[in-house]
């Protein structure tokens, strides 16, 4: 597909590359460069690996989870990407840390990301009214595009209505319009006020689409995947499949019984139509360019230096009982400096998070949709093992800090096992 000169990638980004696009806007042309924090060579030291591998090992056993992938990159000290565990339902091929995934929840960064790009080029206002850019919603005049990304449209979530239908018949294409009615059907809350939605980010978009002309999947590659030289991520098309490119992480979940799940019998979920996920879940992609994403992603690489508005600078509580250090606004959450998303799509878990003042990034994918949080306290305990990984011979380590500790979600861990012995034959 051709990129309008305005989204043209000018360099590969990389550890220590230089990415330069240049942006149109209503102030004229610009240049905007992003320069990646430099990274630490090799890999992180021992006794840190050790550490963290103990952590995925006692996440993998709890929550019945056959394997996962990981990264973890600490720029003063040095990285950590490692495959663990096996395909589960698919057999007993081992794991490997080149297996793309579905990137779950991720996704909806990606698409807030289209949404402040094209408003950032005057093509779209983020206070666009909804029913102007998607049908059959007259009665959401009240809420804004913007609304649709920060999660504070007031509308409730389709997951658990659709969940069946797509382990019955993952094959199925869905219209998104049909796929958010699910969630538009709930009581609706006071907008403003967050409230985890699928159906917002299936609705913006559609209207992203609508306002474009073009696909969500050209409009993905053309505000996200290309500028940043993400050549394994893309949005599919409806037509089922495997996650892309080959090979793919099988994707599983677990037989429900009382009580708990079945974590000996995993049915596999890996041949999906994306159209399931669409613009809330539908992305695949690989563990080092979902590493790349959120790292680049957390400093808004995407965006002219000091846009306005800023996309985090005004963050909600998630709930009224959320730790104050726990936040979310433009897509993502913002756990204490870091900025990612977590969350799950019918055979996968994943987790990615970045400091953007450091660089300092975790990524997690489980392939077991029925982990829970596991994978979301998985990320987190990496993030605070690695965090005090020892500075590299000529680095320093950077004031940098989590307001938590690995022992807190390592407990979390093990507070969630949720597998159930079988009844006896």
């Amino acid at each position: 597909m051709q990129l309008r000169s305005s989204r043209r990638l000018r360099a590969a980004i990389g550890a220590a590359v230089v990415l330069t696009l240049a942006l149109t806007g209503c102030s004229g042309d610009e240049t905007l460069t992003y320069t990646p924090p430099a990274q630490a060579e090799g890999e992180l030291p021992g006794d840190t690996v050790a550490q963290l591998q103990a952590a995925v090992d006692q996440a993998l056993e709890v929550s019945g989870t056959p394997g996962a992938v990981v990264g973890v990159w600490v720029p003063w000290s040095g990285t950590w990407v490692s495959a663990t565990g096996t395909q589960g339902a698919a057999g007993d091929q081992k794991v490997t840390t080149d297996m793309s995934f579905r990137a779950a929840t991720v996704t909806r960064q990606m698409t807030c990301d289209v949404l402040y790009g094209m408003a950032d080029e005057k093509l779209i206002p983020l206070d666009g009214a909804v029913p102007d850019y998607v049908p059959g919603v007259a009665d959401m005049e009240d809420v804004t595009l913007l609304d649709l990304c920060n999660g504070t449209a007031g509308i409730g979530s389709s997951k658990a209505t659709v969940q069946p239908y797509l382990m019955n018949t993952p094959g199925r294409v869905w219209a998104p319009l049909q796929l958010a009615s699910f969630g538009l059907g709930e009581k609706r809350s006071e907008v403003g006020v967050y409230r985890d939605s699928d159906a917002g980010y299936l609705m913006l978009g559609m209207a992203l689409e609508r306002a474009s002309g073009k696909t969500a999947s050209e409009l993905i590659a053309e505000y996200v995947t290309q500028p940043l030289g993400l050549e394994a991520t893309e949005l599919p098309g409806d037509e089922a499949a495997d996650p892309a490119p080959s090979p793919a992480m099988a994707g599983n979940y677990l037989p429900k019984l009382e009580g708990g799940y079945n974590c000996t019998a995993p049915v596999e979920a890996t041949t999906m139509s994306a159209s399931a996920g669409f613009t809330d879940s539908g992305v695949t992609t690989t563990i080092e360019e979902l590493g790349r994403y959120v790292q680049a992603e957390a400093r808004q690489a995407l965006r002219p230096e000091g846009a306005k508005p800023a996309r985090y600078a005004e963050p909600l509580p998630i709930s009224d009982k959320s730790a104050s250090w726990y936040q979310t606004t433009g897509g993502a959450y913002l756990v204490g400096s870091m900025i990612g998303q977590q969350g799950s799509i019918l055979g996968y878990s994943t987790a990615a998070f970045s400091d953007p003042a450091t660089g300092f990034t975790v990524a997690v994918s489980m392939n077991n949709s029925s982990s829970g949080s596991t994978a979301t306290y998985l990320a987190w305990q990496l993030a605070a093992i690695a965090s005090k990984a020892p500075a590299a011979e000529g680095q320093t380590v950077p004031e940098f800090g989590l307001p938590f500790t690995a022992e807190q979600y390592q407990a979390k861990i093990a507070e969630t096992k949720t597998c159930v012995a079988p009844p006896a034959e």
